[in-house]
């Protein structure tokens, strides 16, 4: 791959390009667009291995991407974890996701988390419009976040996050003329989790669900104009199935739905626009408005899809912003673990469909887990790819050294 295309690749892959676009299309391909769209990536093994759902299964010490509230579910006092993903290595060879987490138990109830993901988008030559060398840089992205999290009696649990984002796409470097600035975003999740002890038959079990709103947030932009494009504020919903077969076995299944909760992209008139020079939308709704209205505008304002008859049907287009993650999950003796999933978004939407697998090991004191992406699609740029998780238990380690 050339450095000028990588170039465009690098920044399609953050998402400036798309926020770019200023017209909608009859094709039917209408994805919904946002800024920093790495805040989504799922960053650990665990949920990776499971069709990237997470927000209701057992809470662990990655709980902080899919669902904080689990944090107050978590037995011991206090652990770390690391992640790693090579990301997109079938295209480019230097993209990496990092993520650091780790929580700690402030009583029987409390407890606080923070995080850090840092995507990088490896080296890029700068050059100029006659194709002359520059420089390189190294574009990268980072979030830094903290959560409380606390148990409401037994089964249920709250919690908020909050989260700085900084994307340093073009180093400060003028595009066009035009000077550019790293996007910054301050946010916030706020999430619940409920589990209650059931029994099918003579198995014992635990039923739960999750729901977890998730980069409510001001808009960013990477210039010093007045256009501002929305951070990803994304609607995480799930439920999650333990069976405790027996003393050595026991198996989860899991199942996610997100859609996010920004504008989607109009249908606008051809050639035409109002008094003030913007473009007229034709079927949808203009996506021009502030943060809280725009999340409650998501659920209506896609421009519809076409169908047979010529109509178009508004609500049909909304449901296919619903990605759809399944997974499960078999452990033996709390030790060893097996885990499968699939993840599902409607092709007018993104086309993203994938199968998971993983492996998870808990040792006394470590936890290794990993995680391998097969896409339905053996063309796919996520096609091969691996997440490893290091974790780290305090409580483990305090046991073994008073032994």
């Amino acid at each position: 791959m050339n450095k000028k295309a990588l170039v465009s690749f690098a920044v399609l892959c953050t998402g400036i390009l798309p926020l770019l676009a200023q017209s909608g299309s009859n094709s039917g391909l209408n994805p919904v667009e946002s800024a920093v769209p790495f805040v989504t990536l799922a960053p650990d093994s665990r949920g990776g291995a499971m069709g990237d759902a997470g927000v209701a299964t057992s809470p662990d010490i990655n709980s902080m991407h899919w669902n904080p509230a689990k944090f107050a579910f978590l037995e011991n006092e206090a652990g770390i974890s690391a992640s790693y993903t090579p990301w997109l290595r079938n295209l480019v060879g230097d993209i990496d996701l990092a993520y650091l987490t780790g929580y700690y138990r402030i009583d029987r109830q409390q407890v606080i988390a923070a995080s850090l993901r840092y995507f990088s988008l490896g080296e890029i030559e700068f050059r100029d419009n006659q194709g002359q060398y520059i420089l390189p840089v190294k574009p990268n992205e980072f979030a830094i976040d903290a959560a409380y999290s606390r148990q409401f009696g037994t089964k249920l649990s709250g919690a908020i996050a909050f989260r700085y984002i900084n994307s340093n796409l073009s180093k400060g470097f003028a595009v066009n003329g035009v000077d550019t600035k790293a996007a910054q975003a301050f946010a916030a999740d706020i999430a619940v989790y409920y589990v209650d002890d059931i029994k099918i038959s003579d198995v014992d079990g635990k039923m739960a669900f999750g729901l977890n709103l998730s980069n409510i947030g001001n808009k960013v932009s990477y210039t010093s104009d007045q256009r501002k494009d929305f951070i990803p504020t994304n609607m995480k919903l799930g439920g999650a199935l333990t069976l405790d077969l027996n003393s050595y076995n026991s198996m989860t299944f899991t199942a996610d739905l997100n859609k996010f909760l920004v504008p989607t992209r109009p249908v606008y008139f051809p050639d035409s626009t109002d008094a003030d020079g913007n473009k007229v939308v034709e079927y949808g709704k203009n996506p021009d408005v502030g943060v809280i209205q725009g999340i409650f505008q998501s659920f209506s304002d896609a421009p519809g899809i076409v169908g047979s008859n010529g109509k178009r049907s508004v609500l049909k287009e909304e449901l296919h912003e619903i990605t759809y993650s399944v997974g499960v999950e078999y452990w033996y003796r709390k030790q060893f673990a097996l885990r499968g999933g699939f993840f599902y978004e409607d092709p007018t939407k993104g086309n993203r469909k994938f199968y998971t697998l993983g492996l998870g090991l808990k040792l006394n004191v470590f936890g290794i887990d990993f995680s391998y992406l097969v896409p339905t699609n053996s063309y796919s740029p996520l096609a091969n790819t691996l997440r490893f998780t290091l974790s780290f238990d305090f409580d483990a380690f305090r046991k073994l050294k008073n032994t």
